[in-house]
């Protein structure tokens, strides 16, 4: 599992993957470096050195005598860092006999034991090695050292390859930030090199895009605003007309305007902060049954509200018109059912539910999440006999999260559900 996380992280890393490419060149490098510098001087110690070594081990055999005189041996101990040890019938000698288990000298088959061996006349077997193993420890030491320092340098590597791409984190989290819709706050321009200029015209194109939402947001408040006037006085002209069913399919209409506009008007205000909630503390299975009374006298619901739910800092007036979009798409959808749709309020893990219920065909799963974006239709065909233009949903999912809330929706086979949970 750990192996498979930093797979993954190194494949979405560049920083990583740059560092990485740095120490294996390195590596790559110094090991060319070292198998070249052996060849040669492989070559050079067979031609040049292997002679000097053998001829100086004879003068020190030589100096010995034969057979070996010890005091010479244990004089050229003391004064060269060399090891001594005799082998023979009359002379046994070992300058270095704690050192005897790692110091057994090269043999006749390793291919330095014709240089470091020497047999005298009268039958002794002389080996020489090198007395002081600190040699042998150095360079061990030196290798710790050199990947210690190596590592160091690639911690360094890496934090200044992180210093070099952290722009990089800050223009993905601005992005997000814009794709949220929150252009605030911008991203910060680090630096005056090609990320800081890309930094710096992501933030252009975030302004302009901004300014572009704005000014259609404010379009649409001003169109919306300005049709109330009108529309007000076209309800009043309609009042005047003989009663039939002209008049009430025009009444119908302009009612549904007047609910088009508000839900418009509130979802802009909504999804932009211009308006801020008034709170205040509601009864929410009263505020069901004024609605349902006042808004839907003539529709068949049935309504099971929890008995005892505690009250809750709410905004009634946006609350009744999230509620009246749920019922109103559920008896859109459900008219051809068998059972009306069931409106029901319940306290679940401190939160307060509203949820209201069709038993109509439901919707695709692949179409659910999208059910709550502005302007969004499951059908193609925009007939005011399916729904309206996609915003009652939206609507209804603004004024949950403004409270702190959120909006479910799943298919109840048979038909939809939609649930806005509220703080307690």
């Amino acid at each position: 599992m750990t192996r498979r996380r930093w797979g993954h992280r190194l494949k979405r890393s560049l920083g990583m993957r740059l560092v990485l490419l740095f120490l294996l060149l390195a590596l790559a490098t110094t090991a060319i470096f070292l198998a070249g510098m052996q060849r040669a001087l492989s070559g050079g110690w067979g031609t040049v050195l292997r002679p000097l070594v053998a001829d100086y081990v004879d003068r020190l055999a030589l100096d010995l005598g034969s057979p070996p005189d010890v005091a010479r041996a244990q004089a050229l101990v003391q004064r060269l860092p060399l090891s001594v040890r005799i082998e023979g019938p009359r002379v046994q000698f070992d300058s270095h006999p704690q050192r005897r288990a790692w110091h057994r000298g090269p043999t006749e088959d390793d291919d330095g034991g014709w240089l470091l061996q020497r047999q005298s006349a009268d039958g002794h077997r002389i080996t020489f090695g090198l007395g002081d193993r600190g040699w042998a420890s150095r360079p061990r030491t030196i290798g710790w050292f050199t990947l210690a320092a190596l590592l160091l340098l690639t911690a360094a590597a890496y934090g200044y390859v992180r210093h070099l791409f952290r722009p990089l984190d800050d223009i993905r989290s601005g992005a997000q930030r814009f794709g949220q819709g929150q252009f605030d706050p911008s991203i910060p321009v680090r630096r005056q090199d090609e990320l800081g200029e890309l930094a710096e015209q992501v933030n252009t194109m975030a302004r302009d895009i901004r300014a572009m939402l704005e000014a259609k947001r404010g379009l649409l408040l001003a169109v919306s605003h300005e049709l109330r006037s009108p529309l007000t006085r076209a309800r009043l002209n309609a009042e005047l007309v003989a009663p039939g069913d002209e008049r009430d399919a025009l009444l119908r209409d302009l009612g549904s305007m007047r609910d088009l506009i508000t839900d418009l008007l509130e979802s802009e205000r909504l999804a932009v902060g211009h308006a801020a909630l008034q709170r205040e503390r509601c009864d929410l299975n009263a505020l069901v049954r004024a609605l349902v009374e006042e808004q839907f006298p003539m529709a068949t619901l049935h309504l099971e509200l929890a008995p005892q739910l505690p009250t809750a800092e709410l905004d009634p007036v946006r609350l009744r018109l999230a509620l009246r979009n749920l019922i109103d798409n559920a008896l859109r959808h459900g008219a051809s059912a068998g059972a009306p749709p069931c409106v029901r309020t319940m306290l679940a893990e401190g939160m307060l539910e509203l949820s209201v219920r069709d038993f109509g065909p439901g919707v695709d799963e692949p179409q659910l999440s999208h059910l709550s974006d502005a302007f969004y239709r499951a059908d193609s065909a925009r007939q005011r006999s399916t729904g309206g233009v996609g915003l009652g949903l939206y609507l209804c999912r603004l004024v949950a999260q403004a409270h702190g809330g959120s909006l479910r929706i799943r298919n109840a086979q048979p038909g939809l559900e939609l649930t806005i949970s509220l703080p307690a």
